[in-house]
């Protein structure tokens, strides 16, 4: 039987469907980690949810089993957190697996996010953006790698941001968190090639989900501005494209043409999947760092803009 996990969602994938790898998916109960879910299981996959709120996961749960297409799919539940007790988390797992048999995927989707300038966040929130982010990712990925070691066949995603690509005004707590994933990857991609197992990571650009609609809330206007440039994405158009980068085996998965661009000029030392792919990077780059350049001082300019007019703001306020 083929299973996918997906942290805070696991999932397996039925055996009619070969193509298709099983996959264990953290943050399953919402957002991204909810749409992986419910892509993968239109694919006939077998699925392990795992969410620390076990409200959302029941909810999560109903949601993704309209997307069945055969009778013998399965929604397994478990609430946990990830991010903070590797036993826990090992144990957690290793019920997936016997319940399930063991994990071909594992989409990692366990994150949480936090806006503001560098010195107004609060400094344990730094402590715990690396907890969830980073740790929350490297703990079930360690306790599936064994396994799949044995035998020598499986897919391991993290999902990322593109603000793990390039940090901008008001991530400092949240871009590195998510930086580190990608060093995560590349390292444990090159160990884990030769046994036939591919590591992918995932680049969204703002995606409407709960987090997002949270974080909006306290985001600094120059963030915003920022953002606003890049626009929002649908979290299912984002599970489309992860699980298939993911099922193919791509290092990298960017969405949208500023995504591919983001990607192709940070590429660096990482891994490419083909031939083809390192060309692209190699051709593009030139024109890719000038339109960049264009980018990096339009945000600049919002910053200036936003600085002048809150010194404004406040002269007029002394002046009243």
């Amino acid at each position: 039987m083929h299973a996918i996990i997906l942290l805070l969602l696991f999932i397996s994938f039925n055996p009619i469907k070969p193509n298709i790898l099983p996959e264990n998916v953290t943050g399953g109960s919402s957002g991204i980690g909810k749409c992986i879910a419910m892509e993968c299981y239109k694919h006939g996959a077998f699925i392990t949810l795992v969410a620390r709120d076990e409200h959302k996961l029941v909810q999560a749960k109903k949601e993704v089993e309209k997307c069945a297409i055969n009778d013998k799919q399965v929604v397994l539940c478990i609430s946990v957190d990830v991010s903070k007790d590797y036993n826990q988390v090992e144990s957690v797992i290793k019920q997936a697996q016997e319940k399930l048999g063991p994990v071909d995927m594992l989409v990692n989707c366990a994150g949480t996010s936090i806006s503001g300038k560098f010195e107004e966040v609060e400094v344990d929130r730094f402590k715990k953006m690396m907890e969830v982010n980073y740790l929350g990712s490297v703990y079930p990925t360690r306790a599936v790698i064994t396994t799949m070691k044995e035998r020598r066949m499986g897919r391991i995603m993290f999902v990322s941001s593109q603000a793990g690509l390039i940090g901008l005004f008001g991530y400092t707590a949240y871009s590195p968190s998510k930086f580190a994933l990608r060093g995560l990857a590349e390292a444990l991609q090159m160990e884990m090639k030769p046994y036939n197992i591919y590591v992918t990571v995932a680049y969204p650009p703002d995606t409407d989900t709960p987090g997002f609609a949270e974080e909006n809330k306290t985001k600094p206007l120059e963030t915003k501005l920022i953002s606003e440039t890049a626009g929002v994405c649908q979290p299912e158009q984002v599970a489309k494209i992860v699980v298939k980068d993911a099922v193919q085996g791509n290092f990298s998965s960017s969405f949208g043409p500023d995504g591919y661009m983001l990607s192709a000029l940070t590429c660096g030392m990482s891994p490419v999947t083909s031939i083809t792919e390192g060309l692209q990077q190699i051709v593009t780059m030139g024109l890719f760092r000038t339109i960049a350049l264009f980018y990096l001082g339009s945000f600049d300019s919002i910053i200036r803009r936003c600085m002048i007019q809150r010194e404004q703001s406040k002269a007029a306020d002394k002046r009243e």
